[in-house]
């Protein structure tokens, strides 16, 4: 239930599996917050390491043979690349407090990426720096939400699953509905289970494939392959219409062209807003159902839900097939009444 990308990810693996599978959602693929333009794939700082931080880890080291699957399959972009990312230090305690955790991600990330402390450029692209100095990681990895949501539909059609608008949920039933499946339960409970969370974002057209991402003072700066960089986002508890953008969205992208020379006179091709399911603990819930016996839920993902969605389709297609339980702890629907 939800053709969002946790729900097209949990069944584009079961139907490697052989598993037959059928999607239904009344709004249609990448409806909600999948259909965002951001997607800024970026890990947790490599310190106070926890299950939930190694989990986001596993994750994007196993992004690229993922989305290079949906793409073989399907036949359709998902806007991939691994590029990196880059921030400016903007004090001494700043660059003290990166070299400690470049420290961190040499013992934490399997030397499979790095974080370091490099010499800021004078490219147009990268920010200013009032130390000169930025930290550069390659763990980062960007793709296009909503391109890359169409391309799990399409690979799950490809392999036999079907993606249907109405039906009657059969079988081992996954509930992946973002904000209205937070909605729900939180009616059948007594407190907030999770809400929505509103973001504003744009995109400007301006040609900078294969560079990295940035990060500048809470801003997501994104240069996606298709000749356009997003910028985003807001974060709104309290809105009235999830879809409108106003001028907390002007306000971001004018800190972006403030930022970025190079994007001072790049046009706006896109302006998006959607409510995103936040989960009360942040994490992700994934895992049984707590209000339906026999049934699973897969919601929550929030800012971080399509660097989770490779490593959720994973443990979950464990659990709904073979019954095997590698969830961590802090990611289970455990709602006590």
């Amino acid at each position: 239930m939800g053709a969002g990308v946790f729900g097209l990810s949990i069944a584009w693996a079961c139907v490697q599996r052989g598993a037959v599978v059928q999607v239904i959602d009344p709004a249609g693929v990448a409806a909600g917050a999948s259909g965002g333009i951001v997607g800024a794939l970026a890990p947790h700082v490599p310190e106070q390491w926890n299950a939930k931080k190694a989990f986001q880890r596993d994750s994007l080291l196993a992004s690229a043979d993922f989305w290079a699957g949906v793409t073989a399959a399907g036949g359709l972009p998902t806007g991939y690349v691994r590029s990196g990312r880059v921030q400016p230090l903007a004090d001494a305690a700043a660059v003290a407090l990166a070299e400690a955790r470049a420290q961190g991600a040499a013992a934490l990330w399997l030397g499979q990426a790095d974080w370091r402390v490099v010499a800021a450029e004078a490219d147009g692209w990268t920010p200013h720096s009032p130390t000169g100095l930025m930290v550069q990681d390659t763990l980062s990895a960007l793709l296009h939400p909503r391109q890359a949501t169409h391309a799990l539909a399409a690979a799950v059609t490809a392999l036999g699953g079907r993606i249907v608008a109405e039906g009657t949920p059969q079988g081992a039933v996954v509930w992946a509905t973002g904000v209205a499946g937070l909605v729900a339960m939180t009616d059948r409970h007594t407190r907030s289970v999770g809400a929505g969370v509103k973001g504003q974002a744009a995109t400007l057209r301006h040609g900078a494939a294969g560079l990295p991402q940035l990060f500048v003072d809470g801003l997501h700066i994104v240069p996606h392959l298709d000749g356009t960089v997003a910028i985003g986002s807001t974060t709104e508890r309290d809105y009235d219409d999830p879809a409108a953008t106003d001028a907390q969205l002007d306000a971001l992208i004018a800190r972006a062209r403030d930022a970025v020379p190079a994007l001072r006179d790049a046009p706006v091709a896109e302006r998006w807003a959607g409510a995103r399911p936040r989960s009360r603990s942040r994490a992700p819930m994934i895992g049984p159902h707590p209000f339906q016996l026999g049934a699973f839920v897969a919601n929550g993902g929030f800012k971080i839900g399509f660097g989770m969605a490779p490593g959720v389709a994973l443990v979950m297609v464990d659990l709904i097939l073979d019954g095997v339980d590698r969830i961590p702890d802090d990611f289970r629907p455990v709602v006590s009444l």
